[in-house]
C-alpha cells in the first residue's frame, strides 16, 4: 500500500482531505463514480486501516497482472449485463463482516469524467444488507492519460458526502428501484463540479424521497 501511495503521489496532486469523513467502523457501501483505472490505486490504499472490497468486471481476471492483484485485494468479479447472484451474495458477505464495499453504479468507466446513468444493483445491496450508503466521487483524473503523455502531474480531487440509508415504505417495485438509484446518483452529482455531472446535470430534479440521513454511532 505504501508503494501505491508513493507512486500515485508522484503522478498526481491528490486532494484527499475529504477521506477523513469516512466512518472508521461498521459496514459501509461506497457509491463511487468511475472514470478510469487510476482511481483504485489512488483512493483505496488511502482507506487503510479500514478493510474494503469492491467489484470489477470478470474479464479483468484474464489479465495475468491485474487478476492476481485483484485477488490479493479481495475484489469481487462480476458478470456485466446480467444479474449476478454470486457476486451479490459475496458483496453482502463483505458487508455482514463489517467491511467497506465499493460499488460503481454506472457499471463502467466514463473516460470523460461525466456521470452516466446509474444501475439499480446498489439499491439491492443496500436493501438486503441494511448498510448505509456513502457517496464518494473523484474528478480531474479524466485528464490523467493526457497529462501522462505530456509528462505532467494530474490534479486528483476526492469528495465524500454524507452517509444515508434507504427507507422503503412497502413493496419495492421496478419503478421505485429506478427512482432510488437516481436519488443516489444525484447525491454523487451534487459533490461534482457542474461540468462533471453528466446525465445528472439538472440537480434541481434531485429528490430524497427514499433516503434517510444516517449518523455513525
Amino acid at each position: 500500500m505504501l508503494t501505491a501511495r508513493g507512486l500515485t503521489r508522484l503522478l498526481c496532486r491528490i486532494d484527499d482531505q475529504s477521506l477523513k469523513a469516512i466512518p472508521q467502523q461498521g459496514p459501509l457501501i461506497l457509491a463511487c463514480n468511475h472514470i478510469n483505472g487510476i482511481e483504485l490505486a489512488v483512493v483505496f490504499p488511502r482507506l487503510h486501516p479500514r478493510i474494503f472490497s469492491g467489484y470489477a468486471k470478470s474479464e479483468t481476471w484474464d489479465n495475468p497482472i491485474l487478476g492476481p492483484i485483484f485477488d490479493i485485494w479481495e475484489i469481487i468479479p462480476i458478470q456485466r449485463g446480467q444479474p449476478d447472484i454470486t457476486a451479490l451474495r459475496q458483496g453482502l458477505q463483505v458487508l455482514a463482516d463489517g467491511k467497506i464495499l465499493a460499488i460503481t453504479p454506472e457499471g463502467t468507466r466514463s473516460g470523460d469524467g461525466r456521470l452516466q446513468q446509474g444501475h439499480p444493483g446498489v439499491v439491492m445491496l443496500a436493501l438486503h444488507s441494511g448498510a448505509p450508503i456513502l457517496p464518494m466521487v473523484y474528478y480531474g483524473n479524466e485528464l490523467f492519460y493526457k497529462n501522462m503523455r505530456r509528462m505532467r502531474r494530474t490534479d486528483f480531487h476526492i469528495r465524500v458526502g454524507k452517509p444515508f440509508k434507504i427507507e422503503i415504505p412497502g413493496k419495492v417495485t421496478t419503478e421505485m428501484r429506478r427512482k432510488i438509484t437516481d436519488e443516489i446518483m444525484y447525491q454523487m452529482a451534487l459533490l461534482l463540479p457542474p461540468q462533471n455531472r453528466g446525465y445528472y446535470s439538472d440537480v434541481s430534479a434531485a429528490s430524497s424521497e427514499f433516503i434517510l440521513e444516517w449518523r455513525e454511532r
